[in-house]
């Protein structure tokens, strides 16, 4: 009788610890599984184009992206850090601000009015090499989205300025989407009545071009 007390104390004593080390590895596939799925934020910084000028703000690019990205089965919110008539300079200004709740991305899309107001292309290569060592600085990855300066600032301007883009990205070895517009600019359809901002379906279409490139960008990090 002694002896089947003991077994039974020994029996007890195994099933409490494989009860114990089967309540861990529960916590701890649940745990990951959580950390998994865990929502990142995209800080989405830029102009009047992030900003959804003229839209209903569930059409603003950001929101559309935010859904685009979700469809794709990616956790992300993308932080609407846009402000309308926002040059490079006042994007300088104020990043530090737009980050000081962090994010995990920032997708860089400035310059479209340091074009249309014709500043200087030196000017606006220095912001924007600016913007991107800051962020660089917080350890925060870049998705730069390029722009072009429109025909009527002439040849030499416009080679300038568009050069600004890749070259920065190349500098600092960022990710580059060519030209946020891609698809859009020029197309009536597709743009509000002055021409410039893109109408609810031209941010669809910005959104589509872009979407694979972005989720590349995200997947690396």
């Amino acid at each position: 009788m002694q002896q089947q007390n003991s077994v039974l104390m020994a029996y007890g004593k195994y099933t409490s610890l494989f009860n114990t080390i089967g309540m861990f590895l529960l916590t701890f596939f649940v745990i990951t599984s959580v950390s998994a799925t865990e929502t990142r934020k995209i800080v989405a910084f830029g102009d009047s184009l992030t900003a959804g000028y003229g839209l209903p703000q569930a059409d603003a690019f950001p929101v559309q992206l935010e859904r685009a990205l979700a469809a794709k089965g990616l956790a992300i919110k993308v932080e609407n850090a846009g402000v309308s008539g926002d040059t490079t300079t006042g994007g300088l200004q104020r990043l530090d601000w737009a980050l000081a709740n962090g994010a995990d991305f920032v997708l860089l899309e400035l310059g479209a009015n340091d074009a249309l107001r014709g500043i200087e292309p030196s000017v606006t290569r220095k912001n924007l090499d600016a913007i991107i060592s800051k962020i660089r600085q917080k350890n925060i990855p870049v998705f730069l989205t390029g722009m072009r300066a429109p025909p009527n600032m002439g040849p030499d301007y416009q080679q300038e300025f568009d050069r600004i883009f890749p070259d920065l990205a190349e500098k600092h070895s960022v990710a580059f989407y060519p030209f946020f517009l891609d698809g859009v600019a020029a197309m009536a359809k597709l743009n509000q009545a002055d021409a410039i901002h893109p109408n609810s379906d031209g941010v669809a279409v910005i959104v589509d071009k872009m979407v694979p490139h972005l989720m590349s960008f995200i997947n690396q990090k």
